[in-house]
């Protein structure tokens, strides 16, 4: 059995690569535009392939023999839909036996700006050839990295959350869970709604940052227009801050609250605290 990671020079598609060498179980394939950013895997015997999501016939050969994929949603907002259709096409003129793909809690109802692509494409999903499997990841911890120094140095971490609980879990979190679908039987035709063990508001957010540097840090909630105001004088392009700040909304409706227990019983163990990610990233 062969598997594949399409887009494993990102942060989490790499993250994958580790886990499946570390386990050892089976060949690995590693698909990525640039094959300089991963020449690491390849030195240690990963079988790295060049391949773009729009490039059909690339895909084409970079899915030659292989089982099981794992879809990590690409960056380009906008184009996402399509390019996840080339692969997932490629993916059925290969026959590839499983296909996962990371999506987004709830995806189906989900009102996230970020949310409609993941939909666009699990409905894509829905009607191919391709037995799949959903992982619906909640919020990574990793997503608070960017803005930790300025929260550590203000004493101050912003938000638009309100009250609102999400379920994060580290980067390295999912990986596994995702390396474990991939390696394992049973997972055709599931939906995994993975979120972490921690279900923090903002406020403890702050807290855990503060515990993390060993400096107080308290959360001030703001109007979404407000945040997103923030995040572009932070240095944030307009659309992006537009998308986090909704995000921030969703949070305060509950749409990232995921307590299905999902993650926890693919990970064998509970998540990764988010004070464990803060702490990792300040030293």
């Amino acid at each position: 059995m062969t598997v594949a990671v399409a887009g494993a020079s990102g942060q989490l598609g790499r993250l994958v690569v580790e886990e499946l060498l570390r386990a050892g179980t089976t060949p690995v394939v590693a698909i990525v535009r640039d094959p300089r950013k991963v020449a690491d895997l390849a030195e240690r015997g990963v079988d790295v392939r060049q391949a773009d999501y729009g490039d059909a016939a690339a895909l084409d050969l970079a899915l030659a023999g292989v089982d099981r994929l794992l879809l990590v949603s690409g960056n380009e907002f906008g184009a996402r839909v399509a390019q996840h259709t080339t692969v997932i096409r490629a993916a059925e003129r290969a026959g590839v036996q499983l296909l996962a793909y990371t999506s987004i809690p709830g995806a189906t109802e989900n009102p996230l700006i970020l949310a409609q692509e993941h939909r666009g494409t699990e409905a894509v999903l829905a009607e191919s050839a391709v037995p799949y499997t959903l992982l619906r990841n909640s919020w990574y911890w990793e997503n608070y990295l960017g803005g930790l120094a300025h929260a550590v140095e203000s004493g101050v971490l912003h938000g638009a959350a309100g009250e609102g609980r999400v379920a994060g879990a580290s980067r390295a979190d999912y990986a596994a869970a995702a390396a474990h679908v991939l390696t394992t039987d049973g997972h055709a035709g599931r939906v995994y709604e993975l979120g972490g063990d921690e279900r923090l508001t903002y406020a403890e957010l702050a807290q855990a940052i503060s515990t993390a540097a060993g400096k107080p840090v308290r959360y001030e909630n703001l109007a979404e227009a407000d945040y997103a105001a923030v995040l572009e004088q932070a240095g944030l392009p307009a659309g992006y801050a537009k998308v986090l700040a909704d995000a921030d909304t969703g949070i305060a409706a509950g749409v990232l609250d995921v307590d299905s227990g999902d993650l926890q019983k693919l990970l064998g163990r509970p998540a990764t605290p988010a004070v464990e990610v803060f702490r990792a990233a300040l030293a």
